[in-house]
């Protein structure tokens, strides 16, 4: 059984943003307390209910764990006005970040929002409903008590930063392929609407890659303002589905941390004054400060989607699930990738919970396919997607793998765009917003900085 942990002190702690995790580098770049200080202020924190987290019992005397500082983080979709931190929301975004305290290496890793575990007195459902029924400290819990981790704090973000952090920074030069050129494009014109900020419909080139080539061959390179940005984090109909939007997730992530490391402090200031507001933590001021002094020496190690072997499937009362290919064996590889703990043995409670959904899983899936068709609150598209999932990954050959690009500092530019939205059209605890990612109208050209094209031929939108 699990039971309430109360809360324990760390000696590293650090702030770190959903999809913007950049923003422990911000504090690690200034020097003045008293400066440094008054931007927290900025920072809503949150006491958790300690009495309410729950931990594993043999969690406990992994002796491991106490080498790292793991840290649960959450992305809110909170476009309902007022309700930007309210806990009757789905985490449509949701990672670990764990933190090796002595080499300083952060492993990410971004939980599938569909995958089927315990969100808490034994219900099983779609793991981004957790924090709906709980807040964060039933979500952190869903994460200790499926995963066997030890999370006592966490960082929840509203996805209007998103758009904020890049535009602060100048905008982000992205490989895309045709169809992320397709949709993203859709997408932009929703996040426009809802951000009252402009953007540049991408051209797309004039030959269309044959079959699956126009999911995964690059055809250029493209400077893209945060609107387009977090349009492109939102695309989930290409091959790959929901593990390829993670996997652009991540990318987004690693870029904009890289490109906040060469950002003048006048950028840096401006950023945190803009998106400090837009977090939550359970971190206290003073823990936050004392990471940083070093949190410029922390560097991304390796990221990864979780589960790590998984079936999709459309279950007949808790509807498109992905299932952990067991519960068991992938949280065994989740410490490895995370822990570097070879052959890790799972506690009673995950081989207990892995064992149950194994069960709903077996005879009782009415529909198993390498297709899937978009739901009414996706409503972007009625035509059914093929799932590549043996081969979904695009080719970044020719491009740097640390997607850096020699960014110039746009300090100074402002494409003064505030919001973002990562598709939380879910079946349960549904935020009451569609996802529609909206026809290609490109009406929202005007003022203000927009992303353009680096590198393609290229034909107006239809």
């Amino acid at each position: 059984m699990a039971k309430a942990r109360k809360r324990r002190s760390k000696a590293g702690k650090i702030i770190f943003v959903i999809e913007i995790v950049v923003l422990v580098l911000l504090i690690g770049a200034l020097a003045a307390y008293s400066f440094v200080n008054s931007k927290l202020n900025k920072i809503e924190n949150d006491t958790l209910d300690m009495n309410k987290v729950q931990i594993n019992n043999a969690v406990e005397s992994n002796t491991t764990l106490t080498g790292y500082t793991n840290l649960a983080l959450f992305g809110l979709d909170s476009r309902p006005e007022g309700s930007q931190f309210a806990d009757n929301q789905n985490s449509d975004t949701i990672m670990i970040a764990s933190i090796n305290n002595d080499t300083k290496e952060v492993k990410l890793v971004s939980l599938y929002r569909d995958t089927l575990l315990d969100i808490g007195d034994d219900t099983y459902q779609k793991c981004n409903a957790a924090y709906a029924t709980g807040g964060p400290e039933a979500a952190i819990s869903m994460l200790n008590t499926n995963l066997d981790l030890n999370i006592t704090d966490y960082a929840t973000v509203d996805f209007s930063a998103l758009v904020t952090v890049i535009d602060e920074l100048g905008g982000l030069d992205i490989p895309l392929s045709y169809n992320e050129i397709e949709h993203m494009n859709n997408y932009c014109v929703e996040t426009s609407e809802a951000t009252g900020k402009s953007y540049t419909p991408i051209e797309k080139p004039e030959v269309k890659p044959e079959g699956t080539k126009a999911d995964t061959e690059i055809v250029g390179t493209y400077h893209l303002n945060g609107v387009q940005a977090t349009s492109y984090c939102r695309i989930r109909y290409t091959a790959g589905l929901d593990f390829k939007r993670t996997e652009r997730q991540r990318l987004v992530l690693q870029m904009i941390a890289d490109k906040a490391k060469k950002s003048s402090l006048t950028t840096l200031s401006s950023i945190m004054d803009k998106i400090f507001p837009m977090v939550q933590t359970s971190l206290t001021q003073q823990e936050i400060f004392n990471m940083g002094a070093g949190m410029l020496s922390y560097k991304f190690d390796d990221t990864s989607g979780f589960p790590f072997e998984h079936t999709e499937m459309n279950h007949t009362s808790k509807g498109d699930i992905v299932v952990p290919n067991t519960l068991e064996k992938n949280v065994t590889k989740l410490h490895e990738f995370l822990f570097g703990e070879k052959n890790y043995q799972v506690s009673e409670d995950v081989k207990k919970r892995s064992e149950t959904i194994s069960g709903i899983a077996g005879g009782t899936v009415t529909e198993t396919s390498d297709s899937v068709t978009a739901t009414s609150e996706d409503s972007y598209s009625s035509e059914p997607v093929t799932d590549y999932t043996s081969d979904y990954s695009t080719d970044y050959s020719g491009y740097d793998s640390s997607y850096d690009s020699g960014y110039s500092d746009y300090d100074g530019e402002d494409y003064d765009s505030g919001y973002s939205d990562y598709d939380s059209g879910d079946t349960n605890y549904d935020s009451g917003y569609t996802d529609n990612g909206g026809g290609d109208t490109g009406d929202y050209e005007g003022s203000g900085d927009t992303g353009g094209i680096e590198e393609s031929s290229s034909e107006e939108m239809e």
